[in-house]
């Protein structure tokens, strides 16, 4: 049977999201303030270096700690149905950054055509550092995994104004924001789909 939420769980990760959204404001306004502007004045050029570097901070380093639990415990026979906590969340960290992996390096790409390439790197490192904040917050609890959100949110931002600019300079105000009214559509309608009551899976046998 499917079990509901309790109200202490979800104020404690929307309680995460909140702080960890202040601190990702400030440490944009920070970076605004305090980064220099690199010497490199292509935003493609910056954008198709940090994704790389990204993906070194985060993804690299999600498979190297699996890869490094598996060396020094049983799970180093795969099938031998061996998991320890520690291994579970690496999984569970290496999975959700490369979907969320893929979602920045996109949005960076596009972002590269509107911005210039100091905001470029702002945004690698905030989603660097929450990516960070994801893993280490799902190691003290699952329900503190939620600090690493303003990461994912961010990456939406970027898609939505990529949107809107694209959809503006090709057809005008309005279709950049008939792109954005549709994402809002297909929001409303998962939100909808997550109310209504989901039927029960027969157990495998």
């Amino acid at each position: 049977m499917p079990v509901d939420v309790t109200p202490q769980q979800r104020r404690t990760t929307l309680a995460g999201i909140v702080v960890s959204s202040v601190f990702t404001l400030a440490l944009w306004w920070a970076l605004l303030r305090f980064l220099p502007p690199p010497v490199i004045v292509q935003p493609l050029y910056t954008a198709f270096a940090c994704i790389p570097i990204a993906c070194l901070l985060t993804l690299v380093a999600s498979v190297e700690a699996v890869a490094h639990e598996r060396l020094v415990t049983a799970a180093i026979d795969p099938l031998a149905g061996f998991e320890t906590h520690r291994l579970r969340v690496n999984f569970r960290n290496l999975s959700n950054t490369v979907e969320q992996f893929i979602v920045y390096a996109v949005g960076l790409v596009g972002l590269a055509l509107y911005a210039p390439s100091k905001i470029l790197i702002i945004v690698t490192i905030v989603w660097v550092v929450m990516r960070w904040a994801f893993w280490i917050g799902y190691h003290k609890s699952p329900l503190v995994r939620g600090i690493g959100a303003p990461g994912m949110m961010q990456s939406m931002i970027v898609l939505l104004y990529i949107a809107y600019r694209f959809g503006s300079d090709a057809y005008g105000r309005s279709a950049g924001i008939a792109l954005l009214m549709i994402f809002a559509g297909i929001e409303a309608l998962l939100f909808w789909a997550v109310k209504r009551p989901s039927p029960t899976m027969p157990a495998s046998s």
